[in-house]
């Protein structure tokens, strides 16, 4: 799934392993998440939006991943 989180973990000047330990996970998860090969749970996903101070909705783009769908 399409996500912004190295973009905003980048604008943020935060490394993979700092926002892994926000969110308690692995650097790998982060990295498997970037490259967008994982899909988080919710619970996840709202952790990360949280630490970024955005939506789920905007973390993930699911708005334009809805509209890509049709």
């Amino acid at each position: 799934m399409k996500n912004r989180v190295k973009e905003l973990r980048t604008a943020s000047n935060m490394t993979q392993q700092q926002l892994a330990d926000l969110v308690s996970v692995s650097s790998r998860t982060i990295i498997s998440l970037e490259k967008g090969q994982y899909n988080p749970s919710i619970m996840l996903a709202y952790k990360i939006a949280r630490v970024f101070n955005t939506t789920i909705e905007e973390l993930y783009c699911l708005k334009e991943n809805l509209e890509n769908e049709y």
